[in-house]
């Protein structure tokens, strides 16, 4: 498993995502002081949440053959 790391910013497109008020001030608080901003930490733990799920479904089919 891949483990997360508070990204640099990368080039980005706008979506506009609710996120509750206690996520948003953790994650503001982990990039204080970093090359990071909100959206770059969010991608960045949306990508390794989607290589987990993929992860786990070529383990779940490793187990099922």
């Amino acid at each position: 498993m891949k483990k997360f790391k508070i990204p640099r910013i990368p080039p980005t497109t706008s979506k506009s995502v609710r996120f509750p008020n206690d996520m948003i001030e953790e994650v503001e608080k982990a990039i204080v002081g970093k090359e990071c901003n909100f959206s770059a930490f969010v991608i960045e733990a949306v990508r390794i949440a989607l290589e987990n799920l993929k992860e786990a479904e070529m383990e779940e089919k490793e187990h099922t053959e």
